[in-house]
């Protein structure tokens, strides 16, 4: 490895994050871009700091040192990359994560780099120890946790809501990196650090990790949403969903946490394990969310008690700590016996459901199901280890009904729903398009699409009204299912009018309805343009443009030519009386002609039906097709354009009409002489082309 020592510099970048002042000490983030110059080893003065994540493009790696304010230089560290998932994504994609490294008070780093590195970016945490020792709480037999307004966690960074997943079926053990020479009072100040990081400086939405044990024993909440629910977090990437994450403080390679820190998360599992009615010594197969490790979809064998390293290519929980997570796991199932593992409800109301779980030992257990009033609608019971029983539902509504598995007051019971509450009936989104239709045969607006959701099934009834509301017609009545309907509404035998649709619905309990407004009006009918491409190049061919309609009643007419959106010129603007119109369009527009291109005629007519437009395309073209030829002797041409192409062999004439590109005439004959031309569609003619 090349190595370059270079002078300490100021850095080229500098970014700043202020962290609102908590009832807490303040904390700062300052991100640093470093410039690397082709070096190999850097070193560089920084703001002071006590926590530094260092990020980097590149297939390479990096190494730091950092040098505490008494001057003396630590040893080097790797910048392990963190991992996430889900909607929580680097601010800047494409770089690579390291961890955030607690380095206590220090104010200079230093740099090695291994492999291709071509970015790196350091972020300076400074997250001072507060006064004042946090207080912890315990919900629901849990050990003392200290809460996040406890801590200090700054709410106001937070990018987004919790998510959650609907189970928590295992447990990743972490360590969080950095020196393991940190006294009680800092370990909320490396909490701190830890949040201000992983959302400032990494992008996330919250701190990554569920909750954080130091190596005293407190334990800290960690991401926002609640210690007892599943909340998703960022430790783990491809493997956060259905996981809590757990980090211990400091670094664990060479030995383990210490006999308090290991009871503490020993503590902690037991407790977050049980909420979940996971067994700790059991397995599972996960299928990998993606990530460089296991691509999407990979299944993966875990541990209930599993390592981050179990899940990616990572050291962590460091050597030491994965070693005995067998052991932890073994004493996490030992404690708050006995316990229920696994529950699980099969079925549906409106046939069985069978509940099941298992127990750690032979117990007398029940199971009840209730209503939404609480009312207890049927319950099983049994002495055994294995829960097992099957609800006949079958007359039973459909609703959503609340299950319990109990087994006496020193068993945590497993709670849950079954069913779904049924759904009002509802006719939602309804519409009628195009809103004014003209049944005359020309295939323009000749009739209607009706389209609604029904949110339940429900006999549905569509009925055509006069604008008094006299009914005039049912158009149909039928039995439908939930979900989006639709149907075609042609008015060939209706006269002009405005009218409405009602659409009823009813299931027998209720109904409901809408109405939908609809004009019927062949005021308009028949626009044509010709030729759809002309040429107004004053050559005598297909120089201008004809555009007819019809109108069936007086009305005011305007007749416009846009490019797309935008108004290119107006043909006519007039009161027309009934009968067929004819208007002409020079290709120009006060007085100067317009660039070739695609263009539209629209006719807007106003009567006492209201207004109308009908549009129909044209196109513009002055330039003739370009016509080569690429072997005389084969017939091989190429042309630029669609065309008519009269060709002359040896004196007999053919004519064929081609697509743009190269083309061939196959006629089988001796050539000897050759005359070829090619008109477009607009009538502009090519060279003449000759052969001798």
């Amino acid at each position: 490895m090349r190595v370059v020592c270079m002078k300490t510099v100021a850095l080229a970048v500098s970014f700043f994050f202020a962290v609102p002042a908590f009832a807490q000490a303040q904390v700062t983030i300052v991100a640093r871009d470093v410039p690397l110059h082709g070096a190999r080893m850097l070193a560089a003065a920084a703001p002071q700091f006590d926590l530094v994540g260092v990020h980097w493009r590149g297939s390479g790696s990096v190494a730091f040192r950092t040098r505490s304010l008494s001057g003396r230089w630590s040893a080097w560290h790797p910048a392990a990359p963190e991992a996430e998932d889900g909607p929580d994504r680097p601010v800047q994609p494409g770089w690579r994560i390291g961890n955030p490294y607690w380095t206590s008070s220090s104010d200079a780093i230093a740099y090695r780099l291994h492999g291709e590195v071509s970015r790196l970016r350091a972020y300076f945490v400074w997250s001072p120890v507060d006064a004042l020792p946090p207080r912890t709480l315990s919900i629901a037999g849990s050990p003392p946790i200290i809460p996040r307004l406890s801590w200090g966690a700054d709410e106001s960074i937070r990018r987004a809501p919790p998510r959650y997943a609907p189970s928590v079926q295992y447990s990743l053990v972490h360590h969080t990196a950095g020196t393991n020479n940190y006294s009680p009072a800092q370990s909320a100040a490396i909490v701190r650090g830890i949040e201000v990081y992983h959302v400032n400086g990494n992008g996330w939405n919250d701190i990554g990790y569920n909750f954080l044990v130091d190596k005293y024993g407190q334990v800290f909440e960690g991401r926002y949403g609640g210690v007892d629910q599943n909340v998703i977090g960022a430790h783990a990437q491809g493997f956060n969903t259905s996981s809590v994450g757990v980090a211990v403080l400091g670094t664990y390679n060479s030995a383990p946490p210490p006999l308090v820190a290991q009871t503490a998360l020993v503590n902690l599992l037991a407790w977050r394990l049980d909420v979940a009615h996971v067994d700790p010594l059991s397995t599972l197969t996960v299928a990998s969310g993606g990530n460089p490790r296991f691509p999407v979809g990979v299944p993966v064998f875990l541990r209930a008690i599993s390592g981050h390293r179990d899940t990616g290519f990572t050291d962590c929980p460091g050597n030491a700590l994965y070693a005995r997570l067998n052991a932890i796991a073994a004493q996490v199932a030992g404690i708050g016996l006995p316990k229920l593992y696994v529950p699980s409800v099969q079925g549906a109301p409106g046939g069985g459901v069978t509940f099941r779980a298992r127990l750690s030992t032979a117990l007398p257990w029940t199971v009840t199901v209730s209503d939404s009033t609480g009312t207890t609608v049927a319950s099983g019971s049994g002495t055994s280890s294995d829960v097992y029983w099957t609800w006949d539902a079958s007359t039973a509504p459909q609703a959503r009904y609340s299950w319990t598995i109990s087994a006496g007051d020193t068993v945590t019971p497993a709670r849950g729903f079954v069913g779904t509450q049924p759904v009002p009936l509802a006719l939602r989104s309804p519409s009628a398009k195009p809103g004014t239709i003209s049944p005359d045969g020309d295939g323009r607006a000749d009739s209607a699409t009706v389209a609604y959701s029904l949110t339940a099934g429900a006999d549905v009834t569509a009925v055509l009204r006069a604008s008094d509301g006299h009914p005039l017609a049912t158009l149909f009545h039928q039995q439908q299912r939930a979900g989006k309907h639709s149907f075609t509404f042609a008015a060939d035998a209706i006269p002009d009018g405005r009218y409405t649709i009602v659409l009823s619905a009813t299931d027998g309990k209720s109904t409901v309805s809408t109405t939908l407004p609809l004009v019927i009006d062949r005021t308009l009918s028949r626009l044509a343009v010709a030729p759809p491409v002309f040429s107004p190049n004053g050559d005598g061919r297909a120089d201008s443009a004809a555009v007819t309609f019809r109108l069936s009643r007086p009305a005011h007419v305007r007749a416009d030519v846009k490019r797309v959106t935008r108004l290119v010129a107006t043909i006519a603007n007039a009161d027309d009386p009934t009968g067929d119109q004819a208007l002409t369009w020079d290709g120009t527009a006060s007085g100067r002609r317009v660039p070739d291109g695609r263009y539209s005629v629209v006719v807007t007519v106003a009567s006492q039906l209201g207004t109308t437009t009908l549009g129909s395309p044209l196109r513009i073209d002055t330039k003739p097709p370009t016509l080569r030829a690429l072997s005389f002797r084969r017939l091989v041409f190429r042309i630029s354009e669609p065309a008519r192409v009269t060709l002359l062999v040896n004196g007999r004439s053919y004519v064929r009409n081609v697509r743009a590109g190269r083309f061939t005439f196959h006629l089988g004959v001796r050539v000897r002489r050759v005359v070829v031309s090619a008109e477009d569609a607009a009538g502009n003619v090519s060279r003449t082309l000759r052969f001798p």
